[in-house]
């Protein structure tokens, strides 16, 4: 029998006959922490179910690697969807969308859930798992599997298949169960260790799944007001017959997008006019506190915002934390000996402070204007003084930390938390992640505004999402108002521009598979032609 070298990613190199499978050779690897999910060869994904015939360089990933992280998260939900049908065989499952630290579920069925039920799921995936069965793949052609989905009553799904250009589509088949979630399976179930079940009531179940620096499961915190946030633009796109991408394409198809897209942009200027009328009738409030993660709009929204209360007749002035970083050089430095452009200290709180207090003292200020390219900051005239109708509007990332401003008193202070929760799913297990919609945002924007390569902002977002772990997300649950800076329809328009930027992604480069991943995820998506955005538009912030 012939035999191949397999060389690992320490170096090290094996013999094995030809043919043998990535998941037989995965078993000469001892992790200590976390099981293998897949491996890489020249920075592509393959399953571990495939086949090693000729001499190569492996790189096996477990889930502390992107790639890992997603197929760990597709696996969970499909091990779910199973373990809810078996026990529950007339249940409907639907994955609404991302939550911090997990994935919101419901199941749509006539009884009412309470804890003892998710008990009851808990123990039957559990079952699966320490079963370590077979996730197995099937390759079937266009029409197969549209007719499949077609006459199993998921009729979103198949309209999606009818859309892509695929001529083969990959299915995966656990127990009796095939359904298809965009991403690569691990081998087996054995794999799906780590998770937890929490019910949040009205049959609404969320799966919280490992970090992806630790791989351990986090203390799941519930934010209700996220969740609100997110099912009330459910029920607009319910409203509005578009619950599912197929029903958007359908819009463009029939050439009725553009009054859709108005429609979108008036509800997203309502929900800001409403802040703005919630802040007036708080007479005490004198600084309003916007932050959000990268790319979640708030230079748009706050600009918004800021007009909406100068016609209610407030002299409305408005600062970018950003403004007061230190000098470049002054910046703090990370574990790694990096600079830490996200921490708190990166800001230059003292001058920060006294610039609010010598206004809230009645002084003349001149803020700075902080030169990114320079690495300082620098003073161009702007100078500001209140006056007695004046309300100070503050965005940066730590806006919703009050170390941030110690010295302002809670009444005066109305805390706004940005992000984009785009309540249209591809289809009912499939959503369309905050993360992603964001990273697409930033390479669109970044590319065009500074000339950045993805593959450069693809390896930033690492660090950008750390920080905002670190200084947003703990503070969400302290913010009065929450606003969804997303537009349902921006993917078919950020398409366009996303795509030739993804597809320049080398080979060589290891954020190919990540990028070749978010073309994937655009796939099901008509294109819409930017000439329909509004000049105001929030998504103007980042196609231009």
């Amino acid at each position: 029998m012939s035999e191949i070298t397999i060389t690992f990613t320490n170096e090290k190199s094996k013999k094995y006959p030809t043919g043998t499978t990535f998941y037989e050779i995965s078993k000469d690897i001892k992790r200590k922490k976390h099981d293998i999910l897949g491996v890489k060869i020249n920075n592509e994904i393959y399953s571990l179910d495939q086949k090693a015939n000729s001499d190569m360089k492996i790189d096996f990933f477990d889930v502390t690697d992107l790639a890992g992280y997603k197929m760990y998260q597709s696996a969970l939900k499909f091990i779910f969807e199973v373990a809810v049908k078996e026990l529950f065989p007339k249940s409907e499952i639907n994955f609404l969308h991302s939550v911090p630290k997990g994935i919101l579920s419901e199941v749509v069925t006539p009884e009412n859930f309470t804890n003892e039920e998710v008990k009851q799921i808990k123990g039957k995936m559990a079952e699966i798992i320490s079963s370590n069965e077979r996730i197995l793949s099937y390759h079937l052609i266009k029409k197969d599997a549209y007719l499949y989905f077609s006459a199993n009553g998921e009729e979103e799904k198949a309209k999606n298949i009818q859309n892509i250009s695929n001529e083969v589509v990959t299915l995966y088949k656990l127990r009796d169960h095939l359904n298809y979630y965009y991403n690569f399976m691990p081998y087996s179930t054995g794999c799906i260790k780590k998770y937890d079940l929490v019910y949040i009531g009205k049959n609404r179940i969320i799966l919280v799944c490992p970090n992806i620096r630790t791989g351990e499961v986090p203390d799941y915190v519930h934010y209700d007001n996220i969740i609100d946030n997110f099912m009330l633009g459910k029920k607009w796109l319910k409203k509005m017959n578009v619950p599912y991408l197929a029903d958007m394409n359908d819009w463009i198809s029939h050439n009725q997008i553009q009054k859709f897209m108005e429609a979108n942009e008036l509800v997203f200027n309502e929900s800001i006019l409403e802040v703005a009328n919630e802040i007036v009738s708080r007479r005490d409030v004198k600084f309003i506190l916007i932050a959000g993660p990268s790319s979640s709009g708030k230079t748009t929204t706050t600009k918004r915002l800021a007009t909406y209360l100068m016609a209610k007749g407030f002299d409305a002035i408005s600062i970018s934390t950003d403004d007061f970083f230190v000098d470049k050089k002054d910046t703090p430095k990370n574990e790694d000996g990096e600079f830490d452009f996200e921490c708190l200290e990166a800001i230059d709180l003292k001058l920060f402070n006294e610039t609010l207090t010598g206004l809230l003292n009645g002084e003349e200020r001149e803020l700075p204007e902080y030169n990114f390219v320079a690495g300082k900051k620098e003073y161009n005239h702007h100078k500001v003084k209140l006056k007695h109708n004046s309300i100070v509007l503050i965005e940066g990332l730590h806006c919703l930390n009050d170390d941030l401003v110690p010295f302002i008193e809670a009444e005066s202070k109305f805390k706004i938390y940005l992000s984009p929760f785009i309540p249209l799913n591809i289809d009912r297990h499939n959503y369309i992640s905050t993360l992603d919609m964001r990273l697409i945002r930033r390479i669109v924007r970044d590319n065009r505004t500074r000339g950045r390569k993805v593959d450069q902002t693809i390896q930033e977002w690492q660090v950008v999402r750390m920080g905002e772990e670190k200084y947003i997300f703990p503070y969400v649950h302290q913010a009065d108002v929450i606003i969804n800076t997303a537009l349902s329809y921006e993917l078919g328009v950020l398409k366009i521009y996303a795509e030739p930027l993804l597809y320049s992604v080398n080979m060589n480069s290891p954020y190919y598979e990540e990028a070749r991943r978010l073309l994937n995820s655009l796939k099901g998506f008509y294109p819409i032609s930017s000439e329909y955005v509004k000049d105001d538009s929030i998504l103007r912030e980042f196609i231009g």
